[in-house]
């Protein structure tokens, strides 16, 4: 299967698409000549657009979603905070790309199994609690660092944001109130082990048996009528779509605004303006 998208490679084997995300370092943020701070990630918009490449391919009815190191995603060094200046061309294809994507994870009929082989960071644990099946290594840390103000070792550690890149979507349908509170409002980590333990995840496994274990769930899965499990799947997602619809653009809307609150611009009198 041939792709052209930089921050990740696309494969098939036989029924069986994965989707391997690209290291952040392999991915350099792209400047304007006019803006010296960088833009968001290209994985916010090509992640949807190689979903809606899959949905359309009938020859593939399973997709893994797996990165390519030993992390499965985590923020690259020095991700954007609060921006001295927006470009709104960038800021639009951001907003627009993100929402595409995470619809994608949700309208697609066939199957996602995130392979968390590794740390799962903000947009991370984003992307495995948007997926279908969650198998993770046990070892692997799974949080939210957008209210983390450092503590995660992720983000600026004098900014905190809303959580509006999916984990207010997606983590309150997978953990009772409290838990996901504390998960988003305090950016507890915890391991792949420990939510297995909780029941949040599917599987939590040694990093050497993690393949095994997603084999073995694709191999089910393809017995199943792909027929049968595409409209169970839109079944079962309507109560994530409609959550996402009432949640999704409030969410980003008060992220974006909580960069702005806390951006302090100096204009060239050494004036701070707030």
């Amino acid at each position: 299967m041939a792709n052209s998208y930089s921050g990740l490679v696309v494969s098939q084997s036989g029924q069986v698409a994965t989707i391997g995300m690209r290291p952040s370092g392999d991915v350099q943020y792209v400047r304007g000549a006019d803006d010296p701070l960088p833009v968001f990630f290209p994985k916010h918009k090509q992640l949807g657009l190689a979903l809606e490449e899959l949905r359309a391919d009938n020859s593939i009815r399973v997709i893994v979603l797996t990165g390519l190191s030993d992390v499965f995603f985590v923020p690259p060094s020095g991700a954007p905070g609060p921006k001295s200046r927006h470009n709104p061309g960038e800021d639009w294809d951001l907003t627009v790309g993100l929402a595409r994507t995470l619809q994608a994870f949700i309208e697609i009929e066939k199957p996602i199994i995130a392979r968390v082989n590794g740390d799962a960071i903000g947009f991370g644990s984003s992307l495995a609690f948007a997926s279908d099946f969650i198998i993770a290594a046990e070892d692997a840390v799974i949080a939210d660092y957008h209210l983390g103000m450092g503590e995660t070792g992720y983000g600026r550690s004098d900014v905190g944001v809303v959580p509006g890149d999916g984990g207010s979507v997606f983590v309150p349908m997978h953990m009772p109130p409290a838990m996901a509170k504390e998960f988003l409002f305090l950016a507890r980590p915890y391991t792949g082990a420990d939510l297995a333990a909780l029941g949040i995840v599917n599987r939590a496994v040694p990093l050497a048996d993690l393949d095994a274990t997603v084999d073995e769930f694709c191999r089910r899965l393809l017995l199943r009528s792909s027929h049968a499990l595409g409209f169970a799947k839109r079944v079962v997602n309507r109560r994530i779509a409609e959550n996402f619809n009432l949640t999704f653009d409030s969410a980003w809307a008060y992220e974006m605004a909580n960069f702005y609150m806390h951006l302090a611009a100096t204009d060239e009198r050494g004036r701070t303006e707030l």
